[in-house]
């Protein structure tokens, strides 16, 4: 079983990922499968640096996110031309972790928590979709705190994934409510497991 974690920006998906950590679930993390795309010499690379310039580089040579993220929040082709360049990689690398995890234990639930699940067509990958949300307020306060982000770039980003947001509710299986403390989440992400685990049992 394969559950496809997503939600917007700040919904609180790795919070969720963590508790489906402790339940036994083995967990994919796109974001940092994104990184290892990125790692300066990988192909991927080479091709943003190409796209975007080298004013998006570090001292070091690393990507500096912040300044690609300046450029690809505020500009949606931008944003297209960068995902089309990371995309198809993350999904490859996915793939490969689905298949070392289900070597490893058949029966293992896998998630693959990823924000822009259905944008990056990694929902063909996925058994389930559990979408985590929370009101744009909340997220935003986080966004700004967790990235020491102005106003104005924290709200670029949401509006960045705005509209993907409808498509993610219409698609899900379940739908995780991170509005409250972690306590409410936390009997939530266990109901939905349950439920879940359950089913398969069946």
């Amino acid at each position: 079983m394969i559950i496809g974690l997503t939600g917007g920006i700040a919904s609180g998906k790795s919070t969720v990922s963590r508790i489906l950590q402790e339940l036994g679930a083995q967990i994919i993390d796109t974001d940092q499968l994104a990184r290892q795309v990125v790692a300066p010499g990988q192909p991927a690379y080479r091709e943003i640096v190409a796209t975007f310039g080298r004013q998006i580089l570090q001292a070091d040579g690393s990507l500096n996110r912040r300044a690609l993220g300046r450029i690809v929040f505020n500009d949606a082709a931008a944003r297209e031309r960068l995902n089309a360049i990371i995309h198809p990689r993350i999904r490859e690398l996915a793939a490969k972790q689905i298949e070392a995890w289900r070597q490893k234990d058949p029966e293992a639930v896998i998630v693959i928590e990823a924000p822009l699940l259905l944008e990056a067509g990694m929902d063909a990958q996925v058994d389930v979709i559990w979408v985590v949300t929370a009101p744009q307020a909340l997220r935003l306060e986080r966004i700004r705190r967790r990235d020491k982000l102005s106003r104005e770039e924290a709200e670029s980003r949401l509006r960045s994934q705005k509209a993907g947001e409808a498509e993610r509710l219409k698609r899900a299986t379940v739908v995780i409510d991170n509005s409250g403390d972690l306590q409410a989440t936390r009997a939530a992400v266990l109901a939905a497991w349950q439920d879940l685990v359950g089913a398969e049992k069946k």
